[in-house]
Parts: structure tokens; C-alpha cells; sequence
């Protein structure tokens, strides 16, 4: 399937990268001088009410940026890489056929790629992934992956041995569709419409103090409270939003002996490990622009890769 083309003048923009690289403030420079709207691609800033814990841009560092694709989901809703698919390549196109440049943004790298690559999202079957969960829980993920490496070489390369949900998802593909789970993973080429990505990264070192600092300044913010009124709301029944980074471990000294101090510091180490994580998956796609969040002038070397 040929990637749809962006009119002349209007290549799209990605700013990837990890957590706490400075991508928003990068995006939203870019999309000021490019004339341009930002497409959120955080799948947790998607939820309402997740400002402080996803550090959401506030109006202010939005610039009068206009930003899609934030605030869309109620906390109780489970996020969707297909229907996140949908709606920011609608978002895209409109851009594009309104002459704005769209800057897409944010650290999910699957939901990234769901733009920019052929990614197909082959249906489910409740009681196939309920067998494969029930076989995990009592063999073992090892024994899955194990049968995924003999079914699907390609596929195990692509997956740890120790993330289990990803484990009974290819296994269940490859039942429910008669084909390899491998055959729905996207093949290297362009990105679609022509997207220029770009890369943020820190050094491990300097990532994890700003990490370090993010989670201090959330708390200190009212990342308490906020997960309190969320409660209300119904995060609890959320299973994307209650699992959040920063949320679960608020809910569980909520449950438990009240904390927070404790909270902040599993909420900086969880986030670390996720860094490390982030930098690992965008490191793969050989089509990123790298560049170091901490140059100075950042947003005008960018540009000139751009040719603007």
C-alpha cells in the first residue's frame, strides 16, 4: 500500500524521543514557525483529567498552538492504538488540506508508528486471549514465548520474553488469522506523507535528574489530589489510565499506608526504567533526525533540516 503524499510545502513533522526531553517545547516551537498545529501522540494525555501526571502543556506553553487528540477519553475508557490510528491520520489530513503544517508529538512509540508505518490491527477473539492468558498464568510466559519463537521467529524478536500481554497477543493473532503475527508489523520505508521525524534525546544522566525533578514538581503540583478526583470519575475502572506511571503508585499508598514521599520516589524510578525503554524502541527506526535537547538553539538547527 503506497503512503499517501503531503502537498508541496507541507511535509509533516515528528518530534519523538523519551520522556522528559523537551519534546513539547520543541514541537511547539516548530509549529510556530512552520505555521503548523500540534497532533498529540501521548497516549495518557489523551484522558481528561490527566494534566500534572502526564505533564500536559498548559495553555501557556501551548503559545496559542492549537493542540489535537488531547482530553478526548474519560479515565474509565481503555485507549485504542487503532482508533488512535484513525482519528490523528484524519487530524493529519485536514491539516494538510487546510495548508497547516501538522507537527506530531509525543512518546509512544507504538502509537507514532500507527501514523506513520502500514500498521494493521487485526481483530481479537475474548476467548482465545483467555486460553493464552490462562496457559501464561500457568506454565509461564517463557513456555509462550518459547512457542511464539518456534511460530513466529520474527515476531519474538520483536517482543521481550518477559512482556506477557504482547506474548498472548501475537499468539492470538497468529490462531485467529492463520498468518504470522510478524505479517501485520509495518516494513521499513518512507513515512507516511513524507513526515520528517526528529529525535530528542538527553544523556542517560542528565534524563534521569529531569526525570527526577518532573516527578517532584507533579507532586508538589497535586498529583495527590488530582488522582483523588479522578477516583471519582472512575479510575479504578480504567485499565489504560488507573496503570498510568505516577497514578498507580498514588492509588497504591491511597490503598495502603499514604506514602507519598514513597509514591514520588517508585513514581521516578518506574519512570527511569520507562526512559531507558522509550530510547530502545526509537532508536530502531533508522529514519529519525537525532539532536540533543540540551543545544542550545535547538528549534533553529531543526529547521534548517527541514530547509526553512
Amino acid at each position: 500500500m503506497t503512503s499517501p503524499a503531503a502537498p508541496p510545502g507541507t511535509r509533516p513533522v515528528a518530534v519523538v524521543g523519551p520522556t522528559a526531553t523537551g519534546k513539547t517545547a520543541l514541537a511547539v516551537e516548530l509549529a510556530l514557525e512552520l505555521g503548523g498545529e500540534v497532533v498529540n501522540a501521548d497516549a495518557l494525555q489523551l484522558y481528561r483529567g490527566m494534566d500534572i501526571g502526564t505533564a500536559k502543556a498548559t495553555e501557556a506553553e501551548r503559545r496559542g498552538v492549537p493542540h489535537h487528540l488531547l482530553d478526548v477519553l474519560d479515565v474509565t475508557e481503555t485507549a485504542s492504538v487503532a482508533a488512535y490510528q484513525r482519528d490523528a491520520r484524519a487530524e493529519i489530513e485536514r491539516l494538510l488540506a487546510a495548508g497547516r503544517i501538522p507537527v506530531l508529538t509525543g512518546g509512544s512509540g507504538l502509537y507514532v508508528q500507527a501514523v506513520l508505518d502500514d500498521l494493521r490491527f487485526p481483530g481479537t477473539d475474548p476467548g482465545v486471549r483467555a486460553r493464552l492468558e490462562a496457559e501464561a498464568a500457568e506454565a509461564g510466559t517463557p513456555a509462550l514465548y518459547t512457542r511464539l519463537s518456534e511460530r513466529d521467529p520474527a515476531a519474538a524478536a520483536a517482543i521481550l520474553p518477559t512482556n506477557t500481554r504482547r506474548i498472548v497477543r501475537a499468539l492470538e493473532v497468529i490462531e485467529i488469522t492463520g498468518e504470522p503475527f510478524s505479517a501485520n508489523l509495518p516494513k521499513p520505508g518512507p513515512a507516511r506523507y513524507d513526515t520528517v521525524v526528529v529525535g530528542v534525546d538527553r544523556t542517560p544522566e542528565e534524563l534521569d535528574e529531569r526525570v527526577n525533578e518532573r516527578v517532584r514538581r507533579m507532586f508538589a503540583a497535586g498529583l495527590v489530589d488530582e488522582v483523588r478526583a479522578l477516583l471519582e470519575r472512575g479510575l479504578r475502572e480504567g485499565k489504560t489510565a488507573s496503570r498510568a506511571l505516577g497514578y498507580q503508585q498514588v492509588l497504591a499508598e491511597l490503598d495502603g499506608e499514604g506514602d507519598f514521599e514513597a509514591a514520588a520516589a517508585a513514581t521516578a524510578q518506574a519512570t527511569r526504567r520507562f526512559v531507558r525503554k522509550q530510547r530502545s524502541w526509537f532508536r530502531r527506526d533508522k529514519r529519525i533526525h537525532w539532536y540533543d535537547g540540551a543545544e542550545t538553539g535547538l528549534a533553529a538547527r531543526v529547521l534548517d533540516t527541514l530547509g526553512r
